[in-house]
Parts: structure tokens; C-alpha cells; sequence
């Protein structure tokens, strides 16, 4: 028996929620069920500006790899971006090497050319591309999407000469790589808020900042000074930024005029360019403060602000900050000196937009590859992740796809259309994805990297006949596998299923993995064979961390690596034996999370009268959906069904009307056409859970339901 529930949601909650953000009443609820109830997590939620990301000079190595990369371009070194073989690395080896092109690297003669593993190369930068890339007098590897474990390859590279910059999302080992600058999130130092983007992401941070030093701003010691008289006291607020990054923050108030050597606030601005919001206001405070002898270096952002955000006209900081729509979602009251800073930010993108046209555009280009690797790697759907996918999304929509995605997306009949997240993963991804699995991530990088046009039509046919490759592979795979799974996880006391099997392309063994924990719910790993080495994948559900399940044995890998849900390792084929005792006897210590199979948690209840078209912008306004943010399941009682036929060649799927005298829905319920005359007839009233989709036939969209469960109404 199926499991429904709807978890109980405090009224006075959700009142707050729609009151404090706008919302309506039942998004406001559906936000409070899914615990969407911060300032924070409620901006990623609700707006979709690019402003909202973090910072790339969070990391605190970001400098170190720009001013490394910089000096390389103007030397005119030789430069190597090795990336990984799947969506996240071809992407992010793609946007790296379109930005480093377009700084100098082919005018400066530098020499900026990229690698990716071929068919039977192991997992990250390998020996044998450390040592040719010497032999060519190269001088920079910049591995991206992969490089965090390579300790040996980067030593390697430092004997002969070779400087590495490690851009990386996977989780670090207990050593890191040196000598090498490394920007990973999820570096307990690292400096990044937050852990969990892509490597596609990452090497878009490395791209955001190498524009910013075309800046004036790059590298300057700045502050902002803001003076204000409240409640009889004056008080000086300053933010030291250092690439528009907050360093540290003064405060002081004063009862009465006093000495300027009396304060350490000379001190505080020493070496500093000091910015202020009316500078002839500012002057007048400041004079009241610490008398007519004190002067300041002042340089006014109000007047240059106003000609490029003429919003800001002659207001000052008293009535701007609460305008900031940071300030909106923050949770304490907003001050004069956070909007100064928040609008000084907003100034300085806005002139890096003038002054450097293109930049927007090369941006928008970049954040299609952003979203899909987003996608493909499964991030989670929260913080800046949701801004990615949004204005990814947002471009391709507005028919400004980048080359190389829009030839692909024309042979796969998506030109045209509204396309979402869930259209991205399920088609495109998994297209793009083939090329890698099946040995020629090449195609794939020269889709996006080829300016001709007829070559980048002939790579999505290739990469199309190879997804069509790895489907009947796949099938073949999961033919092999599937006789031996459930005496597999028998075996390993029902936590975990192993199959090792050299029939099984190595190529789909990620895929086939995730196959059998849909099918089994408990972890899997696939293990199959090329030469003297074992090559394996795995894929976790129900809690279990992979990285941290792998580390356990990482005495026998030749190499692994990976996120909490997915990883490979790859080891000798003559420690088989050993790797399987060491298995059976980890099993042993998993501990699973109950399983989800069959229950399902309702977002919110409709009442028949309630089911019109306009439910979509509610689900609309989730997007996009993905890991860690699933699409909104909704649940309507007593809903009567005015038809039902069986669809699919097989006769396999059921097709069902329902809905009120006034709106009729068309309801998709997959697999379940047995259900049909055995829990319902025509005629019937059904309780039904469903998901919210548009259809598109013939260039006209209708909504429609995707059922998840259903039962006859008590």
C-alpha cells in the first residue's frame, strides 16, 4: 500500500511568509511545507539576477589563479585546460577556453589548446598528458571538473617545470595536490559559501574574475564611508572591499566632537580609496565630527552611479536602503552602509557592462553550459545553482541558444519550444553525455567549440547516433545485470548490490548502476573490465555518502573520486578478490535511510474548482526543478474521471479525463494500465496525485497531469 501524507504547516507561517515576500496564499504554503522560509533561501526562490551569485574572489586562491593565468596569456606561455570526459567537463573545459581566447591567447602567442580523456584513459589528468605536454615546452595545466585526487600527476608536473591550477568541485582527498592552486568549494578552506555547484560552475568563477581584471577595480584596496547622526550620536561606518569583497567592517559612534587622532579611523582608511554617497555631505559630517582640520580623500559614487542607474538620482542612502531588493530578503533591518555597499556593487557591473559590451553576451553564452552541467551532475536546485538554470533557461527560451547547443537542439526537434529543466536533463544531457561514455567527449567539445556550422550539424548527428549507441548498450548491460542483482544483494545482507561483469561497456556502467537503485533502492556499483584494470561506478541512494564509502578503500584504487551520490574508482583486475571481501565486509557497516518507495509527501491539496490552467504559474514559479527541489506534487479529492483508454504498443499505459463540468485535464498515468477496471472504472470519483506538465503537439501547448498514485474516493 502506497503512503500519502501532508505535513501540517503553522497558518500564522505562512500569513508571515506571504506578507513579508508577496506571495500567495498557496505558494506561501507550499514554500512553508518545503521549509523555503528564510530570506536567503526565499531570494533564490523569487528572483533570477545574476547580482544574487556569489562572488568568484570568495575563494580565497581566486587572485593567485587569475594573476597566474594573466601572467601566462602576456608571456605567451603554452597553456593546457584538461577537463573531464561528461557534460560538467566538456563544459567547463569549453568556457575556459572560449575566455582565455578571447583575453589574448592567441594575439599575446600564447598557446591555449584543450585535452579530455579518450576511451580507455583513466578518470582526471593523467601521467601520460603531464608528460607530453612537457615534451611540447608547455608550462599551465588548468584540469577542470577533475585534478582534486591527481596528487601524483600534479607532482609529476611540478618536476618538470609545469605550474597547475586545479578547478574542481569533487570532494578533496585527506593530502591535496601540490604544488598547484586549487579553487574547490568544498575545500574546508576554501572561502566559497557554498559547497555544492559544478565544475562547469567553478570554471565560470575563474572566467567572471579574469573579466574583472580587465577592471579598474581588480585588486584595489578600497573603502566605503558612510557618516550618519542618529538619536543625537554620530557614527562613522566603513566596509574595507578588496575585489568587491567585504575584508572587514568599522563602526563607531560618537556623543560629541572629538579628535581625529583620538579614533583609530585614520588608520582603518590608510592606504585606501575612500568612496562615499554625496561627497559634499559626507565633508560637512565628517567636519562636524573631527573639526575643520580634518581632511579626508573622498571620492564620490553618487554623481558617476546616477548616469548609469538613474534611479539612484539625488536619493540618498537613508531612503536607498531599504529600495536594495537584497534588502527585501534580508533578515535584519537593512543599514545605510549595507545599501551603499549593495549599490556600489550594482554600479561596478553595471560600468563593466558598458565599458566591455561583449561581456554580457560571451555571459549568457557561458550560462546555457552552466545549466547544463548544473543539471547533468545533479546539483542540488538551491542558492546560486537556481539563478544558473533560471537565466540559462531564460536565453534558450528566448531563441538566443548558444551554437553548438542550438544545432544539437535542432536535430532533436526542441527548436521552438518551451523548454525546462526536466527537457534539459532527459534530452539533451543525456545525448551529450554519450559522446563522453562512449569514448569521444571530442565531439562533443567541438559541438560548442567548432565555429563552422555544418560541423557543429555533423557532431549533433554523431552525438545522436552515439546516444542511440549507448541506449542499445544499456539495454544489453542491464540484460546481463539484472539476473545477478538480487542474489548480489543477498549477498551483501540487502545494502548494497556489486555486479562485475566484462560484458558491460564500461562506457554505460554509471548508467546501469543507476538503473538498479531505481529498480532495487539500495546502492549499486558496476564494475567492468579493459585490459589489466577494473573500472568501476556507483551510485548511492537512501543517505549513503560515496566518497566517504570509497575512502574506506582507498588503499587497494589505483585511483576514485566523486560527489555524496555518485563515484568511480578504478583498480587493478588481480585485487578483485580482495576489493570484494573488503565489500562484503564494509556492508556490514551501512547504515540506510528508510526507504521512500511508495510514499509520497503532497505539496498541496486543490479542490476540483480549483483546477484551472492557471495552476501552471504556481509551478512556474518553482522552477526549475531538479535535485533536492523535485516537481510539485499536488493531490485533489473526489475529482470524478469522465474517460480512460490504454496506451502504448505493449498496452502498458493509461490514459484518463478528469476534472470538473467547466475544465476537463488530461491525466498520463505511466505503466499503470492494469490499474484501469481493477482500482476504478469510468464513472468513478479518485483521489489523485499528480505533477503539473505542458503538452506541446503541433506548436500548441495544453496542461496536462502526470499521475503519480491514485485510489477510488471513500
Amino acid at each position: 500500500m502506497s503512503e500519502w501524507s501532508k505535513r501540517a504547516v503553522p497558518k500564522e507561517l505562512v500569513e508571515e511568509l506571504e506578507r513579508r515576500f508577496n506571495l500567495d496564499a498557496l505558494t506561501a504554503s507550499i514554500m512553508a511545507r518545503r521549509g523555503i522560509t528564510s530570506g536567503q533561501d526565499m531570494l533564490y526562490y523569487r528572483e533570477d539576477d545574476l547580482r544574487f551569485q556569489n562572488s568568484p574572489f570568495l575563494f580565497k586562491s581566486m587572485e593567485d589563479a587569475v594573476d597566474r593565468i594573466l601572467d601566462a596569456l602576456e608571456e605567451g606561455e603554452r597553456i593546457l585546460i584538461f577537463g573531464d570526459r561528461d557534460v560538467d567537463g566538456v563544459s567547463a573545459t569549453t568556457v575556459l577556453l572560449e575566455c582565455l581566447r578571447s583575453l589574448g591567447g592567441k594575439d599575446s602567442g600564447a598557446s591555449v589548446r584543450y585535452r579530455l580523456p579518450g576511451k580507455d584513459d583513466p578518470y582526471g589528468l593523467s601521467m601520460r598528458a603531464v608528460e607530453e605536454f612537457a615534451a611540447e615546452e608547455g608550462s599551465l595545466i588548468i584540469t577542470v571538473d577533475c585534478g582534486i585526487s591527481n596528487n601524483e600527476e600534479i607532482a609529476r608536473a611540478g618536476e618538470l617545470g609545469i605550474d597547475v591550477i586545479i578547478v574542481d568541485h569533487h570532494t578533496p582527498p585527506e593530502t591535496l595536490p601540490e604544488p598547484a592552486i586549487i579553487i574547490d568549494a568544498k575545500l574546508e578552506d576554501s572561502g566559497y559559501p557554498f559547497k555544492d555547484i559544478s565544475g562547469c560552475a567553478a570554471a565560470y568563477k575563474l572566467v567572471s574574475a579574469l573579466r574583472f581584471s580587465r577592471t579598474r577595480w581588480y585588486k584595489e584596496d578600497m573603502a566605503l564611508l558612510n557618516v550618519r547622526e542618529d538619536g543625537g550620536l554620530m557614527t562613522v561606518d566603513c566596509i574595507k572591499l578588496r575585489n568587491l569583497v567585504p575584508v572587514s567592517t568599522l563602526s563607531r559612534s560618537f556623543e560629541s566632537p572629538v579628535s581625529v587622532t583620538e579614533t583609530e579611523i585614520p588608520i582603518y582608511l590608510q592606504g585606501q580609496i575612500v568612496l562615499v554617497w554625496n561627497e559634499k555631505e559626507q565633508r560637512a559630517m565628517l567636519r562636524r565630527l573631527f573639526g575643520q582640520g580634518a581632511e579626508f580623500s573622498l571620492l564620490d559614487v553618487q554623481a558617476e552611479a546616477a548616469k548609469l542607474m538613474p534611479r539612484t538620482g539625488p536619493l540618498p542612502l537613508s531612503k536607498l536602503k531599504g529600495l536594495s531588493t537584497l534588502a527585501k530578503y534580508g533578515d535584519h533591518a537593512p543599514t545605510e552602509i549595507g545599501g551603499f555597499y549593495n549599490i556600489f556593487v550594482s554600479y561596478v557591473q553595471a560600468a563593466q557592462r558598458k565599458e566591455f559590451p561583449s561581456m554580457q553576451e560571451d555571459e549568457e553564452k557561458d550560462m546555457q553550459l552552466v545549466a547544463l552541467a548544473a543539471l547533468a551532475d545533479i546539483m542540488p536546485m538551491r542558492n546560486e545553482n537556481r539563478l544558473f538554470v533560471k537565466k540559462g533557461l531564460a536565453s534558450i527560451n528566448a531563441g538566443r541558444t548558444r551554437p553548438g547547443l542550438r544545432e544539437l537542439m535542432a536535430e532533436l526537434g526542441m527548436l521552438g519550444k518551451r523548454v525546462t529543466s526536466t527537457d534539459l536533463s532527459w534530452v539533451v544531457v543525456s545525448n551529450l553525455n554519450a559522446a563522453g561514455r562512449l569514448g569521444h567527449p571530442e565531439f562533443a567539445a567541438e559541438l560548442f567549440l567548432t565555429q563552422d556550422q555544418d560541423t557543429r550539424t555533423a557532431m549533433a548527428r554523431k552525438i545522436m547516433e552515439l546516444n542511440t549507441e549507448r541506449k542499445r548498450l544499456s539495454q544489453e548491460g542491464l540484460s546481463v545485470a539484472g539476473p545477478q542483482a538480487s542474489v548480489s544483494i543477498q549477498a551483501y545482507g540487502g545494502k548494497l548490490c556489486v555486479i562485475a561483469d566484462e560484458r558491460i561497456s564500461r562506457g554505460v556502467s554509471g548508467v546501469i548502476a543507476g538503473r538498479l537503485v531505481g529498480i532495487y533502492d539500495v546502492p549499486s556499483i558496476v564494475i567492468t573490465f579493459v585490459e589489466d584494470n577494473a573500472i568501476g561506478s556507483m551510485r548511492s541512494c537512501r543517505g549513503l555518502d560515496v566518497t566517504r564509502f570509497l575512502d574506506q578503500m582507498d588503499d587497494i584504487f589505483l585511483n576514485h573520486g566523486g560527489h555524496k551520490a555518485a563515484g568511480g574508482f578504478s583498480l587493478k583486475k588481480d585485487r578483485m578478490d580482495e576489493l570484494t571481501a573488503r565489500l562484503k565486509e564494509l556492508s556490514g557497516t551501512i547504515e540506510l535511510e528508510p526507504s521512500s518507495a511508495g510514499k509520497y509527501d503532497i505539496d498541496a491539496e486543490i479542490p476540483p474548482s480549483y483546477l484551472t490552467p492557471e495552476l501552471l504559474s504556481i509551478s512556474d514559479g518553482m522552477e526549475p526543478f531538479g535535485e533536492e527541489n523535485p516537481p510539485l506534487l499536488l493531490m485533489t479529492r473526489g475529482i470524478p474521471v469522465f474517460d480512460a483508454m490504454i496506451l502504448g504498443k505493449t498496452e502498458q499505459h493509461l490514459k484518463i479525463t478528469v476534472g470538473t463540468e467547466k475544465t476537463k485535464w488530461p491525466a498520463l498515468f505511466w505503466n499503470e494500465a492494469g490499474r484501469l477496471h481493477r482500482d476504478f472504472e469510468t464513472g468513478d470519483k479518485i483521489d489523485i496525485l499528480f505533477r503539473l506538465e505542458r503538452n506541446v503537439f503541433n506548436g500548441m501547448e495544453t496542461p496536462q497531469m502526470i499521475v503519480a498514485d491514485l485510489k477510488r474516493s471513500k
